[in-house]
């Protein structure tokens, strides 16, 4: 009579256990990766649309020496640039329209009014520009999505070109409905 199990470990002979339980794990594990649903990744985003979106941002305090020259050599209007969401890149995005803001403080009158005037300090290499992004979002139930990472007002993205690599920050977000 054959058993089960032998004075060294084998099944009926031939099959050590250890190594049965472990090729046993291993085929589970490789179960569990490729045939178990989830939420991660592209696949929850089956089902959604995708739609253009408009995109303003806010650059603050950017240190620039020539802002007129980094418009013309790299952020310009039609022109394209490479944004980064919360440390993941994105892509190529086209830049619909830019603005620089002349730097401007308050001062005070001898009446008391507060008026804003052209700030006179030479040598300040401080500008503030408005930007808008035209990108393609997927529109989920949380919002719309730019590659993997949602975009809401008040986050930062990372602008990265030929010569420049800055933050700014969103402050309207404009869905283009193609129903």
């Amino acid at each position: 009579m054959m058993t089960i199990l032998d004075s060294k470990g084998r099944l009926f002979g031939k099959l050590n256990i250890l190594d049965f339980c472990a090729s046993l794990v291993i085929l589970l594990v490789i179960i569990g990766i490729f045939f178990s649903p989830g939420s991660s990744g592209s696949a929850g985003l089956l089902g959604t649309k995708t739609v253009p979106i408009e995109v303003d941002l806010v650059v603050r305090g950017l240190s620039v020496r020539d802002p007129q020259r980094l418009v013309e050599q790299g952020l310009t209007k039609g022109g394209k640039t490479h944004i980064i969401i919360r440390n993941q890149p994105y892509g190529e995005v086209k830049i619909k329209s830019m603005e620089v803001f002349p730097r401007n403080i308050i001062a005070t009158l001898p009446d008391g009014k507060v008026m804003e005037v052209d700030d006179p300090r030479q040598g300040n290499f401080s500008t503030d520009i408005l930007l808008t992004l035209l990108g393609k979002a997927q529109i989920t139930n949380n919002g719309p999505v730019l590659g993997n990472s949602k975009v809401k007002i008040g986050m930062p993205f990372e602008l990265e070109g030929f010569n420049y690599n800055f933050k700014a920050s969103v402050i309207d977000i404009r869905i283009q409905d193609k129903s």
